[in-house]
C-alpha cells in the first residue's frame, strides 16, 4: 500500500478523505462475509492533490468558482470547461504511475478494468451526489486506464457537479476525488436492489430492478428495467418490461449496445430463485451498514457480484419509540401548521407541554395514533376529527385501516364493529346547555390566563441554575392544566359545534354551503385577527411623519427604536411599537419551537409589514375593516332568519338558527387564545433560558448562546449544574437540523417507514383545477404571490397568497391579500380561521400548491367547492 494507491481490502473506515465515499463503501463491501466483490484499488485523493498542487492556474479558477452563485450558469460553463482542460493536460505524477502499475499486475494486467469516480462529498448519508462524476467501462491496458483516471479527476468540474455542491453547501476547494479501477464483470444481468421502497420508504419492502447485459443501459435510460418486490420471503409484485436494448462490453475494450432478439425481449432477467438470492444478499449488507441501501449488483455464472452500495439518502426516518409492534403514526406539524424541523429544545418543550403519545423524527414530532385505530370509538372520533382538520390525512388512516393486515391484527372486539359510515358527531342544539351563553365566560378565562401570565413574569425572575429548571417545570404543569381547563374546552366546543350546525342546517334548510363562514367574520375576543388590524394602527401612528417613514426604510438594526426619538414623531411611534410588541411581541413564524426569534427580539421583522400597510391602506383601514365584516355577517345574519321564516315551521327553525349564531360569536374567537398563553409562557421561559445562556458563554462553556437551542431540556438542565459541554454535540446537532431541513414530513407514517399519502375523492372539478379543502366561502380572482419565507413577503392589495402554511404570525399579511391557498391546514387551523374572520376566499391542504402554481399567475381561489384554477 502507498499513499497513493490502496487496494479495498487494505481501506479502513476512517479513510472517507482518501478514497471517498464510492471506495470507503467497496472497502467495506470486500470485509463482509459471503459477499462477492470484484477485486480492484483506488487511486487516492492525494495523488489528485499532487497532480495538481503546483498548478496555479487551477489554483486560480477554483478560487473564481468558490465565490460564484449557483444562477451564474454561463460564468460557471466557462471556468468549469478550462478547468477540465488544465486537468486533462496536468501530467500524472510518476510514483503515483507506479503504483497504479504496481496494483495492476497484482490484480492483472490483462484484465479489464472499470475506472470510476469516488468523491469525498459522495454517497454519504445525507448527500449521494449521485451520477455526479463520470464511470468508464471495460478498459484495457495501463495506458488506457491512467488517460481514464485524469478523465475522471476532469469530471469533478461538469457543470452539473459544481452546480450540485454549491445548491448543497460544499465548498469547491474541499471536495476531492479518488478513482477506483475495479475488476471487470461481464454480466447477463444487472441492475439496483432498494432494500427499502424508495417511493413509499417502506423498509420492509425490497425492489429490485433488473436488465441484460450491463447496468448502464438502465442509467442511461436506453432501456426498461424488470421491477421485483420483495416483503418478507415474498414476491409480492413483478411486472416484466420489454427490454429491447442492452449494452455490452467488447473484447478490445470499451462497450456496445445491441439490440435484444424480439423473442427473449419479455423474459425475466431474474428466475424467482435468483429474486430471493439478492434480497437476502440485500438484507446482509443493509445489516453491516445499519441503514437502508440503494446496492448495484451484476450476475454472472449464477454468481451475484456487488459492485456498489450507499446509504438511500431520501428516506424519512421512522419515528424512534420502544412500543412493540405495527404502529402508526400523524405529524404533529401539519395539524400546528408549522412543517418546518424544530430544534431539540424546541421539540423538548412541546414534549413536555403536551399529554398526547408523541414520538420525534427527522427534527419533527408525530403522534402515535395506532391506539386509536383499534378503539372504535375512538377511531370514530379520530376520523372525524381528521375530516375537519386535514381530509388528506383521514384518506391515508382509511388507507390503513382498509388493508386484511392492519383488521386482522384488531383486538377481537373491534373487529366486529362496522368500518363502514363514518358519523359526523355534529351535535344538535341539545349541546349549548353544557355551557350558559354569557360572552363575560370568555373574558374571565382571558383575565385568567393573564394574570398567570403576569404572576410568571414576576416569579421566573428570582430563579436561576437548576433552580430555573424546576420552577419552569412546575409551571408548566400549570399551563398543561389551563390547556385542558373544562371551562375553556366547552367554549371552544360551544363555537366549533355553532359552526358546524349552522353549516349544516343551512345546506339542509336553504341550500346555503358554508354559512357560518360570513357569520364568523369580525367576531369579539379573537386575539390572532385583532394582532393584523393592531399592525394597521401602528401604521395609522406613523403615517403623518414623512421623516420616521423615510428612516424605517433603511433601518437595519434593532436598536432603531431608541432611535426613532430623535424624528418629529418619533416619540408616539416608539410607544405605538412598544405597545404591539407588549402584547404580540412573542410571536413569530414557526412559534410553537421555543427557539424561534420572536418578533420582540427582532422588530425590524415587522418594518416591511407596516411600510406595506403605510403604502396599502387609508388612515382608520383597521376599524374600517373590523365594521365591514360586522355588518356583512350581520347582514347575513338577517337574510338568513328571513328566509327561514318562510319555510314550514319556520319561526321555530329561525329562533334556533339566531341562537346557533350568537353562540358562534360569543365563543369561536377564543379557539385562538390558549395558544396565545402558551406562547407568551414558552416567551417568558426562553429569556430566563438565555440569561443561563449567558453565564455558559462567559465560562467558556458553548461558543454562542444559540448553542443551547441544540440541547434538550434535561441535557440543557445537566450542562448549567456542571458547566460542561462535550461541544461535539453540538456540532453533530446542527448538522442534523441541517439535514432535516431538506426533507418533507409526511402526514402519516408506519414503523415500517411506509408513508400513506392522501387524496381528495371529488368529483365535478372543471379541467385542470387543482384541489383542496375548502375553508372559507367565496370566489377571489387575483395575482398569485408564492410566499415561503414570511420575510420575503411583497404583497399588494388584492393579491392572493400561495404558500406552504402559516401560522398566527402570518395574520399582519391577511390583511392585504384577497385569498389564500395553503399546502398545510384544515377547517379549524390558524389561517382557515382568520381567512373566514376576514372574509377571505381560501383553500388549504392542496399537495405540492407552491410548484403547481408559479409566482405571478393569475388564479380563481374557489372555497366554497374547495379548488384553484390557473387563468
Amino acid at each position: 500500500m502507498s499513499s497513493y494507491v490502496v487496494s479495498f481490502r487494505e481501506m479502513d473506515k476512517t479513510q472517507l478523505l482518501l478514497v471517498g465515499g464510492k471506495g470507503l463503501n467497496l472497502g467495506e463491501l470486500a470485509k463482509i462475509h459471503g459477499i462477492q466483490v470484484p477485486e480492484g484499488f483506488c487511486v487516492t485523493t492525494k495523488a489528485f492533490q499532487k497532480a495538481l498542487e503546483q498548478n496555479e492556474a487551477f489554483r486560480a479558477l477554483l478560487d473564481q468558482l468558490t465565490l460564484m452563485k449557483a444562477e451564474e450558469r454561463d460564468r460557471i460553463r466557462e471556468i468549469s470547461s478550462r478547468i477540465r482542460k488544465i486537468i486533462m493536460e496536468a501530467e500524472i505524477p510518476s510514483d503515483v504511475e507506479k503504483a497504479v502499475a504496481h496494483y495492476l499486475a497484482r490484480f492483472g494486467n490483462e484484465h479489464a478494468y472499470a475506472v470510476r469516480s469516488s468523491a469525498t462529498a459522495e454517497d454519504l448519508p445525507h448527500a449521494s451526489f449521485a451520477g455526479q462524476q463520470e464511470t468508464y467501462l471495460n478498459i484495457i491496458g495501463k495506458e488506457a486506464i491512467l488517460r481514464h483516471i485524469s478523465k475522471c479527476w476532469a469530471s469533478l468540474f461538469t457543470d452539473r457537479a459544481v452546480i450540485y455542491r454549491m445548491l448543497n453547501g460544499f465548498d469547491h476547494s474541499q471536495v476531492h476525488l479518488s478513482v477506483i479501477v475495479q475488476r471487470m464483470v461481464f454480466p447477463q444481468a444487472s441492475g439496483i436492489l432498494f432494500t427499502a421502497d424508495p417511493v413509499t420508504t417502506n423498509r420492509k419492502l425490497q425492489l429490485i430492478e433488473a436488465g441484460f447485459g450491463l447496468g448502464e443501459a438502465l442509467v442511461a435510460g436506453l432501456a426498461s428495467a424488470d421491477c421485483y418486490k420483495v416483503q418478507e420471503d415474498k414476491i409480492v409484485e413483478k411486472r416484466i418490461a420489454t427490454k429491447k436494448w442492452a449494452i455490452y462490453g467488447l473484447k478490445e475494450g470499451g462497450t456496445e449496445t445491441r439490440q435484444i432478439d424480439p423473442d427473449q425481449q419479455k423474459i425475466p432477467a431474474l428466475t424467482d430463485q435468483q429474486i430471493f438470492r439478492l434480497a437476502r444478499i440485500g438484507r446482509q449488507i443493509e445489516a453491516y451498514f445499519g441503514c437502508p441501501q440503494d446496492i448495484e449488483w451484476c450476475l454472472a455464472d449464477d454468481t451475484f457480484y456487488i459492485v456498489q452500495s450507499r446509504p438511500i439518502t431520501t428516506l424519512y426516518p421512522i419515528p424512534e419509540t420502544n412500543d412493540p409492534g405495527y404502529r402508526v403514526y400523524v405529524s404533529v406539524g401539519h395539524q400546528q401548521m408549522m412543517t418546518d424541523p424544530i430544534k431539540p429544545l424546541g421539540l423538548s418543550f412541546f414534549l413536555l407541554t403536551t399529554r398526547a403519545p408523541m414520538r420525534a423524527a427527522g427534527g419533527r414530532l408525530f403522534v402515535d395514533v395506532t391506539q386509536m385505530l383499534f378503539s372504535p370509538d375512538r377511531r370514530e372520533m379520530l376520523l372525524d376529527t381528521m375530516e375537519q382538520h386535514d381530509p388528506l390525512m383521514k384518506d391515508a388512516l382509511m388507507t390503513i385501516i382498509e388493508r386484511d393486515e392492519f383488521i386482522k391484527s384488531f383486538p377481537k372486539d373491534a373487529k366486529e364493529q362496522s368500518l363502514g359510515k363514518i358519523n359526523k358527531g355534529i351535535l344538535s342544539a341539545g349541546f349549548q346547555g353544557q355551557i350558559e351563553n354569557d360572552p363575560t365566560v370568555v373574558s374571565d378565562l382571558m383575565k385568567r390566563t393573564q394574570t398567570a401570565i403576569e404572576e410568571l413574569k414576576h416569579n421566573i425572575r428570582k430563579k436561576s441554575g437548576p433552580d430555573l429548571f424546576d420552577f419552569i417545570l412546575e409551571d408548566i404543569r400549570q399551563l398543561q392544566k389551563l390547556l385542558s381547563d373544562p371551562q375553556s374546552i366547552r367554549v371552544i366546543r360551544a363555537g366549533l359545534d355553532a359552526s358546524s350546525w349552522i353549516n349544516e342546517k343551512m345546506n339542509k334548510w336553504l341550500g346555503e354551503k358554508n354559512a357560518a363562514d360570513t357569520l364568523s367574520q369580525s367576531v369579539p375576543n379573537n386575539i390572532t385577527s385583532e394582532m393584523g388590524l393592531a399592525l394597521l394602527d401602528v401604521a395609522d401612528v406613523i403615517r403623518p411623519y414623512p421623516k420616521v417613514i423615510h428612516y424605517l426604510q433603511h433601518v437595519k438594526d434593532d436598536r432603531f427604536l431608541d432611535e426613532l426619538v430623535k424624528f418629529d414623531g418619533g416619540r408616539e411611534v416608539r410607544e405605538a411599537f412598544l405597545a404591539f410588541l407588549n402584547k404580540y411581541g412573542m410571536r413569530c413564524p414557526g412559534e410553537i419551537d421555543i427557539t424561534r426569534t420572536r418578533w420582540s427580539e427582532n422588530p425590524t421583522a415587522l418594518i416591511p409589514l407596516i411600510l406595506r400597510n403605510i403604502k396599502n391602506f387609508e388612515p382608520g383601514a383597521g376599524k374600517r375593516k373590523f365594521e365591514q365584516g360586522r355588518q356583512e355577517a350581520l347582514k347575513k345574519e338577517q337574510a338568513l332568519l328571513g328566509r327561514l321564516k318562510q319555510l314550514p315551521d319556520g319561526e321555530r327553525k329561525a329562533e334556533e338558527t339566531k341562537r346557533m349564531i350568537s353562540l358562534l360569536r360569543n365563543f369561536i374567537g377564543f379557539r385562538e387564545y390558549p395558544k396565545y398563553g402558551m406562547m407568551n409562557r414558552y416567551f417568558i421561559y426562553k429569556q430566563a433560558l438565555l440569561k443561563e445562556a449567558e453565564q455558559l458563554l462567559q465560562a467558556k462553556v458553548i461558543r454562542e448562546k444559540e448553542d443551547i437551542y441544540y440541547l434538550t431540556f434535561e441535557e440543557l438542565r445537566e450542562v448549567v449544574r456542571t458547566n460542561k459541554l462535550d461541544y461535539r454535540i453540538i456540532s453533530k446537532r446542527k448538522d442534523e437540523y441541517k439535514r432535516y431541513e431538506n426533507l418533507t414530513p409526511p402526514r402519516v407514517i408506519t414503523s415500517d417507514g411506509e408513508i400513506i399519502a392522501g387524496k381528495y375523492k371529488r368529483e365535478n372539478l372543471p379541467a385542470e383545477a387543482i384541489a383542496g379543502l375548502p375553508v372559507s366561502t367565496g370566489v377571489a380572482e387575483g395575482r398569485a404571490r408564492v410566499i415561503l419565507n414570511m420575510e420575503d413577503a411583497d404583497l399588494e392589495e388584492g393579491d392572493i397568497l400561495v404558500t406552504t402554511f402559516t401560522d398566527p404570525s402570518w395574520t399582519p399579511l391577511f390583511v392585504s391579500i384577497k385569498g389564500l391557498v395553503t399546502e398545510v391546514g384544515g377547517l379549524m387551523t390558524h389561517g382557515a380561521v382568520i381567512a373566514r374572520e376576514y372574509g377571505l376566499p381560501a383553500v388549504v391542504g392542496v399537495e405540492n400548491a407552491t410548484k403547481l402554481i408559479k409566482d405571478g399567475q393569475r388564479i380563481r381561489v374557489n372555497g366554497t367547492d374547495g379548488y384553484i384554477e390557473i387563468l
